[in-house]
């Protein structure tokens, strides 16, 4: 398996490239959580001339005159073909950018990309990195049906382009990265999705309410360490996915089945992390209640939680779990954020 690979013959598919002296690399999405770290991380660490498109460069928190060669493309991938002449001068290219919802995402997640990657010149462009999701893939690292049927509109156009892009000739020279859970964030770099989130843990929400005044309030830690679930996933930090992408710049996959990584630490299952989280915060577990589909339900209604056909599937589905996981470990690198425990304490969450 191309797993194996990486980790008992690294040297073979992975090899050192001799890039140009001044390797020439586009970066798509820099303004995002992700792209915030990576862009720091080729900043800090190379003398590559970067080159990023954004739309608005008042986002960017990272130092843009902190070294020579960092170029500001002002622009919107919804108007990629506008800079075909630059792409054409590209020796790599890391696209990160995505689209959300709406027509918006099947526009810039499919047709841009690809738009995008057909104007790289083949002579002078030796390797993309493209950002899909790890939602897309089954247990087995393939495409998931219920992906391209149920999912979101920003996951029904990631799993679109996968299935499209193998007919651009470049895309040969593409390697597709699938992160699982994403979390990071600080002063200096946009919050994820995720991280966002986690301050909530601690924070009192409204319950059960009558003629609209809540009749409880209650912080969620609170509640959920008294239930336990059968659900497991995988998450990494975005600081360890740039030190994965700095990685593979100088050692591109050599073989076809090296070209799919799915990032993660490994798997965890939503017990550890409400074990983790309670130990963390000094909350007591007693006894816990076995969360049963029913009681699930209950819980949605209560929360008044609006579910989606993929929430639903989601529910139904409950372990996200990959095959081989990559993360700066497989590479001999040190992981930045390997414990659950290590996310609270980078989040700044209080301990109790």
């Amino acid at each position: 398996t191309f797993a194996q690979k990486i980790e008992t013959e690294k040297q073979e598919t992975f090899s050192p490239i001799s890039p140009p002296s001044k390797m020439r690399i586009f970066i798509t999405g820099a303004s995002g959580c992700i792209g915030h770290y990576i862009v720091e991380t080729l900043i800090e660490q190379t003398d590559y001339e970067l080159y990023l498109l954004v739309r608005n460069p008042d986002k960017l928190r990272f130092d843009c005159d902190a070294r020579p060669g960092i170029h500001i493309v002002r622009g919107d991938m919804r108007n990629i073909g506008q800079f075909s002449q630059l792409l054409k001068t590209m020796n790599c290219a890391i696209l990160i950018a995505t689209a959300w919802g709406g027509q918006e995402a099947i526009d810039v997640n499919v047709f841009k990309n690809i738009q995008l990657l057909n104007s790289l010149d083949p002579k002078v462009c030796q390797h993309i990195i493209y950002f899909s999701t790890a939602s897309v893939l089954d247990r087995n690292n393939q495409l998931l049906k219920a992906a391209g049927q149920a999912g979101t509109d920003y996951i029904r156009s990631k799993y679109d382009f996968l299935r499209q892009v193998s007919r651009v000739p470049i895309a040969k020279r593409m390697t597709t990265l699938f992160p699982t859970l994403v979390l990071g964030g600080d002063e200096g770099h946009p919050y994820s999705h995720a991280s966002g989130g986690l301050p909530d843990l601690i924070k009192e929400a409204e319950l059960l309410h009558w003629f609209g005044k809540p009749l409880l309030k209650v912080k969620p830690i609170d509640l959920i360490r008294f239930f336990q679930a059968d659900a497991s996933f995988h998450f990494i930090h975005a600081q360890d996915i740039a030190q994965v992408v700095h990685y593979l710049i100088e050692h591109p996959p050599k073989s076809e089945d090296s070209r799919w990584l799915v990032l993660g630490n490994q798997p965890m299952t939503l017990n550890q992390v409400i074990e983790e989280a309670c130990a963390y915060l000094h909350k007591r577990i007693s006894y816990r209640f076995t969360l049963n589909p029913w009681l699930a339900n209950f819980f949605i209604y209560l929360f008044r939680i609006q579910m989606s056909a993929w929430d639903r599937f989601s529910f139904n589905y409950r372990h996200f779990t990959y095959e081989n996981p990559v993360n700066p470990a497989t590479f001999g690198l040190p992981i930045y954020c390997p414990t659950f425990t290590d996310v609270l304490k980078m989040s700044k969450i209080p301990r109790r």
